[in-house]
């Protein structure tokens, strides 16, 4: 058994997405000690930063999702208390939170991505479709699981849209709508596992399609042969400019000729039932108690990361 020592799951915080994080917190715990672990769970929203010092943790297995907990902020702490920590570093959890500033560095070396426009109060609402087509989704730059994103037809919607993304971030993109498929890969210490193929039967894949309901379809790999290679190509392409280590998902879309859009990159993973990064590591044969500590392996390679 490695040594890892004391370990923190780090978990919940006050992000909008506590609840989800809660719940992958609780599977990656029970994981971490059904292997003799010494785990346990860590809530910043309970106890100051400075606890784990003071509560002898030698690592922390950050599972927070949104807020200051995967925009770099908690990273940076860690830094400074000298804490070794799971996931990606300070910059890329910053720029990865930021749909829009992803966006840019990928574009700028030539990675494919949706058009989309910022939008804020004074923008034409009125001249949107006309610019990216019908259907698009307005979403806040800042922040994951589909929340605060909404699907919009017309400029009516894209106004109301606007105004409910605006409370969430007040960096609001509006995105062409691409609709040959929806899919996610995983990457593991710069290596893409797998691609999932994701079909909801809501309207999109929304937060309650994402951990609540039972009627999504998951089809992993998502893709076959050589479009399923090039999507891992391209994931770890993403990774990499994105200055990613440890592990992140990159989530693209595929046109009706099967062309790969990168949408969003998630440097914090979800680890529940409902997850999509478990699923790439079970076709890659590795299950969910063998990946949370592969996962962990990472804070062993030196400092912080």
């Amino acid at each position: 058994m490695k040594q890892y020592g004391k370990v923190a799951v780090v978990m919940g915080g006050e992000s909008s997405e506590r609840e989800v994080s809660l719940m992958s917190g609780k599977g990656v715990l029970d994981a971490l000690k059904s292997q003799g672990v010494d785990a346990h769970a860590f809530d910043p929203a309970e106890l100051p930063l400075e606890a784990l010092h003071e509560e002898g943790f030698d690592r922390a297995f950050l599972i927070l999702h949104g807020g200051d907990g995967e925009d770099g902020t908690i990273q940076g702490a860690l830094e400074y208390l000298g804490i070794p920590y799971t996931g990606c570093g300070v910059m890329a959890s910053a720029i990865g939170m930021d749909k829009w500033r992803t966006k840019l560095m990928w574009q700028a070396v030539g990675l494919p991505v949706p058009a989309y426009l910022l939008l804020d109060a004074q923008s034409d609402f009125d001249s949107v479709i006309p610019k990216l087509g019908s259907p698009v989704f307005v979403k806040p730059s800042n922040g994951g699981s589909s929340v605060g994103v909404t699907k919009c037809r017309n400029a009516d919607d894209i106004r109301a849209a606007y105004e409910e993304a605006a409370k969430y971030d007040p960096l609001v993109m509006v995105e062409q709508a691409v609709s040959g498929g929806e899919f996610s890969c995983a990457v593991l210490n710069g290596r893409a596992l797998a691609t999932v193929k994701i079909e909801p039967a809501t309207e999109f894949y929304d937060y309650d399609a994402k951990y609540f309901r039972d009627d999504t379809v998951y089809t992993c790999p998502g893709l076959a042969g050589e479009a399923e290679a090039q999507a891992r190509v391209l994931a770890e392409a993403a990774y990499r400019v994105l200055g990613a280590t440890g592990w992140a998902r990159i989530d693209f879309l595929t046109d009706a000729d099967g062309k790969v859009y990168l949408l969003e990159p998630n440097t914090a993973p979800g680890m529940t039932s409902h997850s999509l990064f478990p699923m790439c590591a079970r076709e890659a044969g590795i299950g969910y108690e063998q990946l949370v500590l592969q996962i962990l392996d990472t804070t062993l390679e030196g400092e912080a990361n």
